[in-house]
């Protein structure tokens, strides 16, 4: 006979279009009643959403609860974790996924007990192909969510065992009626045979269908629902009108059912279709420059600040690991599906805001204690900088260091050359004062300069250096100005002229290679929405100048144009109209890599704008990297009926993480986006979606979603909800690179450019001009007890033929690191004896591994003792 299994929960956005403030204040009600009904009733049981977070925030003002928390858990009647927050699944780095579990596990199992072991991500809007490896990377071999299956096209039953890129699976359990497929409100309480004849059963019908399932997961909850009180009465009410056997039971048991399962399908691919649910294919261009923000601090954390702390505790210098995770809990708490995509009112926005402003402040405050610490135990001159280098192979090339110098008139020893980056003067201050041993005196403050100067470094494997620069006869090199309009070299070579900018590569000419296209939005934050009768309007490019150093050429292009101000200009006779100015630099390096930077400054309300690279294949496909892999895609015609099988059109707007690539015949483009998520392919070009501005939460009867609107808006009760800031005024800046490469598309050379693209200049002096260029500078007094450090130091070298995911403390040890080391390729790699010699094959959460080679599209993490 089917049993339908009836899963008590709550589903808990942290924040949405009320606030996490908000949401605090409901957990006071929602979770006392929850743990006072668990303690009456020892029938019944609870699942608190799958996230640590919100439980830190009740236990935080319900400090008393703790032991009852506890005392449940350990019974098997409260379900908690193992997210620490509901991640969204495709918009998020790799290791800011494999963190929020880290996070979430471990502190469930310091604080309250054993975490509920189930990949739960009830809510998020698609699911990227690999997500399945990185569960198991944290020994979770399952997977539950509502949104993005077709069982037409994808996989017949809502049970499927779901495979990743590579060797890894889970087993996957789709409700396609929702988290609130057996939702009870009071009126359903009130009359259960109308509820099961009505509702229930009639879900348990279709899933049963599908597949030809025997046992049926039915989530029963709602956002900030509270516990229905004797569920187990309810129950047998239910079972009195129901045709099916319906029976009370929670997520992980019901994991062992499937476990046990042989009969299940088989999918391989992201989860990302909109037909029994909304996936809002367009989210990832909403709100982009909180998207940039969120990924330069996760490339922050990762490339910075995390591997760092490793070489400082090498040092002596100790830096709290409660501090990194507070850190991470900050990023991680605007990676909510909800927040990260942006579909949230201005009220939450400002808060997300408050929290990258937090979080940066952290991750600086803690290079700026590792920094001076370090700078003092060496007696650092003011002539003297700290570079470090954060991977594990030695470098030598271009670094930019950041100083103050009294003149220009200076010059870096060993270095080839010396250019000024950047530059600001501040002039001569009277009457500044000082702490001296007997008091204050005061002096005048001599003037002098902030310089980025790009210099020759070579840099010892995760280690440090010390480089001098001196005063010189010759002053700092400023890149020379020209009006010509053509840089590169025989072989490569990029041109403007007559507003279209061409490059010609290894023989081979791509005409009107770069440009800029706007459109109306007539979307929300949930969906880009093409506005009926508007055309895209191309943005021209009015004049360049070239610039040369030398390290390296730039042409800059400048641009403006003429917009309707707002959407209802876009249509009219008569329209409000704005100038927008704009400029792109691309810059190209010595392996003939194209670096590219827009500055755009904004006036123009509800629309979208792309940058299209002209591609020279019209075959219209692609290939995206994601998280620790790569697919492949192509678009795929929308059928004609697509409104009566789907409830938004599937439009092909894919996404991609850091890189997308086209193959020709005997080469291929790469574009690497600097945290941009969205593009599409069209003919033989390439679209990616720099933003797409709106001042609507949520709107109904789009274009390309029909029917009601997201966010809630048109609910009964409900309002229409502004979102000015969302219209991103002001200036905005993207970022972005091009390799064209010979020969077959090779996955682990585009894995590694990406990399190595994201790798950091980090560099430290220690001066007395301006102690707010390191804000903490003047907070930091020297040890009484001085450590002793070498004068350059490198705390390991390994082969460059391996891509580095991740250096950090251990999570689970007081003491030690972990390297992740990540094959982002279709094959196997064996790893070296002496580096598998290095420490302990691990997983993410720091289990023992057997293992000796990385699968493809997989990890090896090896924690390292002190």
């Amino acid at each position: 006979m089917v049993k339908a299994h009836l899963i008590q929960h709550t589903h808990w956005d942290r924040e949405w279009y009320f606030t996490n403030e908000d949401a605090i204040v409901l957990s006071d009600q929602v979770f006392t009643e929850v743990l006072d009904e668990l303690e009456r009733n020892p029938k019944v049981n609870f699942c608190l959403d799958g996230q640590t977070s919100i439980v830190d925030e009740y236990v935080e003002i319900n400090p008393e609860s703790l032991p009852r928390i506890q005392k449940l858990i350990e019974a098997g009647r409260l379900f908690v974790g193992p997210w620490y927050a509901q991640t969204d699944a495709l918009l998020v780095d790799a290791e800011s996924i494999l963190r929020n579990l880290i996070i979430g596990i471990s502190d469930t199992l310091n604080k309250y007990g054993k975490p509920m072991m189930v990949g739960y991500l009830p809510d998020t809007f698609g699911f990227n192909a690999n997500l399945p490896t990185l569960l198991q990377q944290a020994n979770i071999d399952n997977f539950m969510c509502w949104r993005g299956l077709n069982f037409e096209t994808m996989v017949p039953s809502p049970y499927f065992i779901w495979k990743g890129l590579g060797d890894k699976l889970v087993y996957a359990m789709n409700f396609p009626f929702g988290y609130m497929t057996g939702m009870m409100n009071l009126d359903a309480i009130a009359d259960v045979p109308k509820f099961v004849t009505e509702k229930l059963d009639v879900a348990v019908e279709m899933l049963h269908n599908h597949g030809d399932n025997e046992d049926i997961l039915v989530p029963s909850g709602v956002d900030q629902k509270s516990m229905v009180l004797n569920f187990d009465q309810i129950i047998s009410e239910i079972n009195a009108s129901s045709k099916y056997d319906n029976l009370i039971s929670d997520y992980p048991s019901y994991v062992e059912i499937m476990r046990n399962n042989r009969n299940l399908p088989e999918y391989k691919g992201e989860l990302r279709q909109p037909v029994y649910a909304r996936v809002h294919r367009s989210i990832g261009s909403v709100r982009t420059q909180m998207k940039l923000n969120n990924f330069n601090l996760e490339q922050k954390i990762l490339k910075r600040i995390e591997p760092l702390m490793v070489i400082a505790e090498k040092n002596g210098v100790r830096i709290s690991k409660g501090l990194l995770r507070r850190l991470w809990k900050l990023v991680l708490q605007n990676q909510a599906h909800d927040s990260i995509g942006g579909c949230v009112s201005d009220n939450v926005m400002l808060d997300i805001n408050h929290r990258i402003k937090q979080a940066n402040e952290i991750a600086d405050g803690i290079e700026n204690l590792i920094f001076k610490r370090i700078a003092d135990a060496l007696s650092l001159k003011a002539n003297q900088v700290l570079l470090f280098n954060t991977t594990p192979t030695d470098y030598r090339g271009p670094k930019t260091v950041h100083i103050v110098a009294s003149s220009k008139a200076i010059q870096f020893k060993g270095s080839a050359y010396n250019v000024i980056e950047n530059e600001k003067y501040y002039p001569e201050r009277k009457n500044a004062y000082r702490m001296t041993a007997i008091g204050y005196e005061y002096f005048d403050e001599p003037a002098y300069y902030e310089l980025d100067v790009k210099i020759e470094a070579q840099i010892p494997a995760l280690g440090y250096t010390i480089v001098e620069f001196n005063d010189s006869q010759n002053e700092l090199e400023i890149p020379k100005h020209t009006e010509r309009t053509v840089i590169g070299n025989p072989d490569f070579q990029l041109s403007y002229e007559a507003g279209t900018v061409s490059l010609k590569a290894n023989g081979i000419e791509y005409q009107d290679f770069i440009q800029l296209v706007d459109s109306a939005n007539d979307g929300d934050t949930y969906d880009y929405s093409p506005l009926e009768g508007d055309k895209a309007v191309r943005l021209n490019f009015e004049h360049a100048k070239s610039f040369s150093d030398t390290v390296q050429e730039s042409l800059v292009i400048y641009g403006n144009a003429i917009l309707p101000k707002n959407l209802e200009d876009r249509l009219a006779s008569q329209p409000n109209q704005e100038k927008i100015n704009y400029q792109m630099t691309l810059s190209i390096d010595s392996q003939n890599v194209i670096e590219g930077k827009i500055i755009l400054e904004n006036k123009i309300y509800s629309h979208r704008l792309r940058l299209v690279i002209n591609v020279l294949d019209s075959s219209e496909k692609s290939i995206a990297q994601i998280q620790n892999g790569f697919v492949e895609n192509l678009p795929i015609p929308v059928p004609a009926d697509w409104q009566e099988k789907m409830v938004e059109r599937p439009v092909n707007l894919e996404i991609f993480d850091k890189s997308i690539s086209v193959v020709n015949d005997n080469d291929y483009l790469t574009v690497f986006a600097d945290g941009l998520k969205e593009y599409q392919r069209i003919k033989n070009k390439l679209y990616i979606t720099l933003m797409a501005t709106t001042g609507e939460l949520g709107k109904p009867n789009l274009k390309w979603r029909p029917g009601r609107a997201s966010g809630d808006t048109t609910n009964e009760g409900h309002i229409m909800m502004q979102t000015p800031l969302a219209q991103e005024i002001g200036q905005c800046d993207f970022t972005f690179g091009i390799a064209i490469s010979k020969g077959k598309f090779d996955e682990f050379k585009v894995a590694q450019q990406a990399e190595n693209r994201l790798q950091q200049s980090i560099s430290y002096q220690k001066q007395s001009l301006n102690v707010f260029i390191n804000r903490l500078d003047n907070k930091i007094w020297p040890l009484q007890e001085k450590l002793t450090i070498p004068e350059e130091f490198s705390l390991l070298e390994l082969p460059e033929n391996l891509i580095i995911s991740a250096i950090y403390p251990s999570y689970f040890h007081d003491t030690g690191f972990v390297i992740r080391f990540a094959n982002p390729t279709g094959k196997e790699q064996l790893m070296p004896e002496a580096v598998l010699k290095l420490g302990t094959v691990v997983n993410a959460v720091e289990e023992v591994q057997n293992q000796i080679s990385i699968l493809p599209y997989d990890y090896l993490s090896i924690l390292i003792a002190k």
